[in-house]
């Protein structure tokens, strides 16, 4: 696979369902999508859909991390919520993210998650700039 790094957090979706939860190929990075899920298995933030965009995206941060990035490298955010009812709390955690970064952004609402306890999974693209 060449300069493909694969890595894993621990989740107990990730072994059984196979996948990474985020990738780094050269200077592009992917992470999947992500919860409040902890890899204890414990979903934080059960139904605030606030404290569970804030925990989706500090796990983000740690999926970064693990590839030398950052949230400040996010080009790209995709958003899935459970309810139109949540766009509001979950713009507010992302803007406190994300208001000096201003990745692109696409939200949708979709039927469910894959445990109803879920209300909010993101996914990103990052770019790793070569010079650091």
């Amino acid at each position: 696979m060449g300069g493909v790094e694969r890595h894993g957090s621990g989740g107990p979706y990730e072994a059984r369902v196979g996948y990474s939860r985020v990738i780094r190929a050269g200077d592009l990075v992917v992470v999947a999508g992500t919860t409040a899920l902890m890899p204890d298995g414990v979903i934080a933030g059960i139904g605030d859909p606030y404290l569970q965009a804030g925990q989706t995206i500090e796990n983000i941060a740690s999926a970064l991390a693990r590839v030398g990035g950052t949230l400040a490298d996010v080009i790209r955010t995709r958003v899935f919520l459970v309810d139109t009812g949540h766009f509001e709390p979950f713009a507010r955690a992302h803007g406190e993210a994300f208001a000096d970064i201003r990745p692109v952004n696409t939200t949708v609402v979709v039927a469910e998650l894959a445990d109803p306890r879920m209300l909010i999974e993101i996914e990103v693209d990052a770019y790793l700039r070569p010079d650091g």
